[in-house]
């Protein structure tokens, strides 16, 4: 049976404004974007994404799912790409760093894909939880050592940001010395600032030294399993697969973390709850996947030939974005978004199917260990600006706190200055906190707090 011709007026005319996933709208509001799609459009909607390039946004949890767990009608593989084969897509392309084939295993389908996944997720699956969880204490301590004295800290950039990378550093095998250096290189790549090159090449030696380091001298690590692993794993294939799961790991925890200590800090309805024992640490971390996913879209899929999806017609080589956010937020499984979602682990935040994210339980190890020290060490955190005076960046991508500003009782720290985190070479200077200035935060007895009395202490 032929399948039925593509619909004209399902693909937006070129430069159409309202269907852009990218610019001022996009970026001030994706979430009123994606349900303003969702009512013209339904469950999959014709969106325009950087250079106006056309793509189709997946809104619908169901049709997510579906484009997820069929690799034989949607492919990872963007050498599919129509745009990219008929040279639509220059070298330059702000995509082309998350578009571009890599020999990495998101990027294959079929046996390619399965040799490489099996040697990612069977060295992950090689550390001890426990040993993880004593990285996460070891560095948080740290990193609360450097601000607990002050009264204050800016949450993402002393705290949310810096601490999943220290751990990964730990867990791929490097030296404490390259955390500090790699979390603003990380950071400088991720936002595409006009040194991301010279960043994205720092990364990329820093990887190659310790992939000729683990050769010599292998020790229990993921760097060091991977070059053992019965897979074979070529070294750009090594190095390609490190530099994934260090820049996805800072990515979506950095933003697990600082959004749960925002709905913490701020949600009434959630603190009530906390304090009154009805949800637990892991029950807010969940809560926080279904409402605000580390990662909103993740780009892309590609028809692998012409099909249909939520009554589109798509075509082969056309290019689909998983819609996490928007799935997570479908009336057709959730009626009423405000109403606590408990125990329930069917939302999108790590996609599903065969490219589902091998390392979530490490992620979610890191925010739940990591927040429940800071928590411990500092009850009497307190958002040190209004609410409404929060603000996002926001990308095709994601949605990033820009700051979380805090105040706290000062307190004395815990490890010796020898034993604390050593500093990048040339690290910039600390931003000032977004909002009000407060004055200095004078001494005061520490108050037992909500949060001390949900952890009994």
């Amino acid at each position: 049976m032929s399948t039925p011709a593509p619909d004209p007026a399902a693909v937006p005319p070129p430069g159409c404004p309202a269907h852009r996933l990218y610019g001022p709208e996009a970026e001030a509001d994706p979430m009123g974007l994606y349900e303003k799609l969702r009512a013209e459009y339904g469950s999959v909607a014709p969106v325009l994404v950087q250079g106006d390039l056309p793509a189709w946004l997946v809104l619908g949890h169901r049709e997510n799912l579906d484009v997820a767990r069929t690799p034989s009608r949607f492919s990872r593989d963007p050498r599919r790409w129509r745009d990219m084969q008929e040279g639509n897509v220059p070298a330059g392309h702000p995509l082309t760093p998350v578009a571009a084939w890599q020999p990495v295993c998101n990027f294959q389908d079929g046996h390619e894909h399965e040799r490489l996944r099996a040697a990612v997720t069977d060295s992950l699956e090689r550390f001890d939880r426990r040993g993880i969880r004593r990285y996460v204490m070891r560095f948080a301590n740290q990193l609360i050592d450097g601000f607990v004295q002050t009264g204050r800290a800016d949450l993402v950039t002393d705290f949310a940001e810096p601490l999943p990378m220290l751990v990964m550093t730990q867990l791929v095998g490097m030296p404490d010395s390259y955390g500090p250096r790699l979390v603003e290189a990380a950071r400088d790549m991720i936002k595409g600032t006009e040194t991301a090159v010279a960043s994205n090449a720092y990364v990329t030696e820093a990887l190659e030294q310790v992939v000729d380091r683990k050769r010599v001298a292998p020790g229990r690590d993921f760097t060091s399993w991977l070059l053992e692993h019965s897979a074979s794993l070529t070294e750009a294939e090594i190095i390609e697969h490190l530099r994934l799961v260090l820049i996805a790991a800072f990515e979506t925890t950095a933003n697990l973390i600082a959004n749960t200590l925002r709905l913490v800090l701020t949600d009434r309805r959630f603190r009530a709850n906390l304090s009154g024992g009805h949800m637990t640490l892991p029950d807010a971390l969940e809560q926080v996947l279904w409402d605000e996913p580390p990662l909103t879209t993740i780009l892309g899929r590609w028809a692998t030939g012409d099909t249909e999806l939520g009554g589109r017609h798509i075509r082969a080589g056309d290019m689909l974005l998983l819609g996490l956010a928007a799935g997570n937020s479908d009336p057709e499984i959730r009626p009423d978004p405000t109403v606590p979602v408990h125990g329930n682990r069917s939302h999108l935040a790590f996609s599903g199917g065969p490219h589902e994210c091998p390392g979530q339980d490490i992620g979610r190890a890191i925010a739940d260990t990591g927040i429940d020290g800071l928590l411990s060490r500092l009850p009497d955190l307190e958002l040190a600006v209004d609410e409404s005076e929060l603000r996002w960046n926001s990308s095709l991508m994601s949605r990033h706190l820009v700051a979380l500003p805090v105040t706290f009782t000062p307190r004395g720290a815990t490890v010796t200055a020898a034993s604390r985190l050593p500093r990048p070479a040339a690290a910039p200077q600390a931003a000032a906190p977004v909002g009000r200035q407060t004055a200095p935060v004078p001494l005061r007895p520490a108050r037992r707090s909500w949060w001390a009395r949900l952890l009994g202490r």
